[in-house]
């Protein structure tokens, strides 16, 4: 009953199993999601980080018996979808990287050809009023 409720994870991953008995008759249940063999897309590391459920067994039985529609599967489907996500931000930043390098290298060969803007004289220092004294701040009024 477990393994054929599985079958729908199955398709998509190789589920490793760790079983651990706890206090009050509960249950640790460790699933590691890795590669299925023949499976066409690599797992991300979200996807392949283990997935723990402390139960009792007919608690954790009742979950995966609902399968893909299931918590189990559910949290991978979101942990793909996740990772689905991460990877086009990295694309999209990578992308405005290298758009903005392009522009960074156009904008330099357009500069060099406009003539260089006339720069205006440094105003000329005057000296300090005749009423200041030495030690004393100058006053304004």
């Amino acid at each position: 009953m477990l393994i054929a409720s599985l079958l729908p994870l199955l398709s998509c991953y190789s589920l490793g199993f760790d079983l651990v008995s706890g206090p009050d008759e509960t249950v640790t249940l460790t699933i590691i999601p890795r590669k299925a063999e023949g499976a066409d897309h690599n797992l991300t590391s979200g996807e392949s980080r283990p997935i723990s459920i402390t139960a009792s067994a007919a608690e954790i039985d009742a979950e995966l018996a609902r399968g893909a529609d299931g918590a189990l599967g559910q949290l991978i489907a979101s942990r793909k979808t996740l990772a689905d996500q991460i990877a086009e931000q990295r694309e999209a930043a990578e992308a405005a990287r290298a758009s903005s390098a392009e522009a960074a290298k156009a904008k330099p060969a357009t500069a060099r050809s406009t003539p260089p803007a006339a720069v205006a004289p440094a105003p000329a220092q005057s000296s300090p009023p005749a009423s200041a004294k030495p030690g004393e701040p100058a006053s304004l009024w």
